[in-house]
Order: structure tokens, then sequence, then C-alpha cells
């Protein structure tokens, strides 16, 4: 009998090689299904302080005004608690805070998007990135999203954030999704922030805007955990 090609033999399959991606899936399976019972079974905590209005008026030497959304922003923002404040140096720099705070009975963030409704508003967005910043109280540099956009002779510099677990800082949406499910499965809670920081210049002064914008995130990244809103 002649030999037998190696390369012309039926290759025999693993049983446990074929068994494992099932049985992987099996296993993600069932810990999604006891997850989502034992976070239906304790119930849905709300807020009981929002505590974000106690954020300091002067931070850094810029002391902060209340400002208001019209009627139907705050209805298409549907946050628990706005915080909306112009912060102004006394040699006449100004910048921008907004927080928009969504409890866990809420989903936890927000569907507001800059990347779209600045465009929709008249804005054209030059430069588009993530900044890594230096903030007390955080371990490691924090990274957020910054935007440069145009409008006329006028610039906007915007840095925004997700925030959740009082110091669980992230820039994308899919980020603090994640975050949220672990917080709701351990501490039943997802609820969270949109925080973004802003500021106008025109074209001779956008980098020392820019260091004014993260300086100025920084004291907030900083300060938030210790106001964040506490759930029961």
């Amino acid at each position: 009998m002649g030999k037998i090609n190696p390369l012309h033999q039926t290759k025999q399959m693993d049983p446990d090689s074929v068994n494992k991606p099932f049985l992987f899936s099996v296993v993600i399976f069932l810990l999604t299904a006891l997850s989502v019972a034992a976070i239906n079974s304790r119930g849905e905590p709300k807020v009981s302080e929002t505590n974000l209005e106690k954020l300091p008026m002067e931070i850094a030497g810029f002391k902060g005004t209340e400002d208001y959304f019209s009627k139907a922003v705050y209805e298409e923002l549907n946050a628990d608690k706005h915080v909306y404040r112009h912060y102004r140096s006394g040699d006449g720099r100004r910048v921008d805070l907004y927080i928009g705070y969504y409890g866990t009975a809420k989903g936890g963030r927000t569907s507001h998007d800059p990347y779209g409704c600045l465009p929709g508003a008249g804005w054209g967005i030059l430069e588009s990135k993530q900044v890594a910043l230096t903030a007390e109280g955080f371990p490691n540099d924090v990274k957020i999203n910054s935007i440069l956009s145009k409008k006329g002779a006028i610039y906007e510099l915007k840095l925004h954030w997700y925030q959740s677990d009082k110091d669980k800082i992230l820039a994308t949406g899919i980020g603090q999704n994640i975050r949220r499910f672990i917080g709701r499965v351990f501490h039943n809670r997802n609820d969270g922030a949109f925080v973004q920081v802003s500021a106008f210049s025109d074209q001779g002064h956008i980098e020392e805007t820019k260091r004014l914008v993260e300086s100025f995130a920084g004291n907030i990244l900083h300060l938030l955990p210790k106001y964040w809103p506490v759930e029961k």
C-alpha cells in the first residue's frame, strides 16, 4: 500500500474546542440574566439631594452668576438637576459652566450631543480631540473631549465629559454606559452627569482661552465629587 499524504488526512476536531465558544456564550447569558434580575429586585433609587447647586460661586478667583435656558431647552435636556453659570474674573475673562445631572431613574445620561448641536446652531467645528488634564484628587491625568468651533468671527473653546459614581470620568457615552451598568449591579445606582466648560475667543487669543478653559475644567473635576447628588 502507498503512503497516505498527510495533507489529505481528515482533521479530527477537538470536542472541547467546539464547546468552548458555546459554553462562554451560555455563561455570559446567565450572568447578564442574573444581573438584570438583581437590579429589578432592588427597585430604583430616587434623587434625594441634588447638591450641585451648592458648588462654590467663586472658583479660582472667578465669581459666578446663575443663568437659565428657555423652558423648551430644559424640556429637551430632561435632567434631574441643571447648573448653568457664567464665571468672571476681575480682569473681565469669562468661563461658562453647564452640568446636567441624570439620576438612576432617568438612565444616568443625557441625549445632548455637542457634535450635533453646534452645527445645528450655525457653528462650524474646526477641531475635535481628546485632551488630558491634571486635576487635584485624581492620581492620573483625566481624558476629556475638546472642541474648537467658529461662528462668524467668534471662536468657542468647549470641553465636555461624562461623569458617574462621583469621580469616574469618561470621554465617551459608551464608556459611561459600561460604568453605569457596573454601578447598577454592584451599588444599585447608575446616575451620571454631562459636564461642559466653555469660553469664547477671538482669533488672536485662542491658545490663551484654551489654557483658561482647561485650568477651570481642572477645578471643576476636583470639586464635583464633593457635591455629587445623593440617591436613596
